[in-house]
């Protein structure tokens, strides 16, 4: 009974703090992320030795012009079709600094309250439990920002994928084209585990779950 109590006030401690570090991604973030997932979707069919056949057979006798897959401009329009929607994996880790809070996985907070669920404390996040995993208010935003960030540089992302790709997207296209040098930041930020941030966040879940609703808030929810 005692330990259930203590759990109950851990979680109560960490929705309280619900909300208190939520904040709309930025530029940065935004276009680091676009560039990121991108680049993962162009190396997954880099080594294709696929051949496709264009243009139209002629009276002439002429044949269809074949090109290879992995410089083609249908590789390029697959992997951008649903680049933005691969935003939405993304889960808030406020625990983290800068851009590092946007990361694929569950957080620590979320992992934390799923254990005193499942341990039979009542923790209420406003909202089912079931609803717990879908993309916060953050993600969605990135995603949408995505959207219009793709559009408006939409030229920029081909001239780098036919003439440019000897450098790294992010380099291309966010610190040449679309940010100012003073919001180039996140760029270099780069997850190496505990860096000493709010609450000592790690990569590595603690035994115990009553020393962990002490040590992080759930503003990353």
């Amino acid at each position: 009974m005692k330990l259930s109590t203590l759990l109950f006030f851990g979680a109560c401690c960490l929705v309280t703090a619900h909300g208190e570090d939520e904040r709309l991604p930025n530029k940065c973030e935004v276009c680091k992320f676009l560039t990121v997932e991108l680049q993962d979707a162009l190396e997954k069919t880099g080594r294709s030795k696929e051949v496709l056949e264009v243009g139209e057979v002629l009276d002439t006798g002429k044949r269809r012009k074949k090109i290879r897959y992995n410089t083609s401009e249908t590789r390029l329009t697959e992997a951008v079709d649903d680049i933005c929607e691969r935003i939405l994996q993304y889960n808030v880790h406020a625990e983290r600094p800068g851009s590092l809070r946007y990361a694929k996985g569950a957080s620590q907070t979320m992992t934390t309250l799923k254990n005193l669920v499942h341990k039979g404390v009542k923790v209420d996040l406003g909202l089912p439990f079931e609803l717990w995993d879908e993309p916060s208010v953050e993600v969605s935003d990135m995603k949408k920002q995505c959207e219009t960030m793709l559009e408006k540089y939409e030229d920029v992302v081909e001239d780098w994928y036919f003439h440019h790709q000897d450098e790294r997207l992010e380099i291309f296209l966010c610190q040449n084209h679309v940010l100012k040098e003073s919001e180039q930041e996140c760029i270099k930020e780069v997850w190496k585990g505990d860096m000493g941030t709010k609450g000592g966040a790690t990569e590595t879940e603690s035994d115990g779950t009553e020393e962990e609703a002490k040590t992080h808030d759930a503003g990353e929810l």
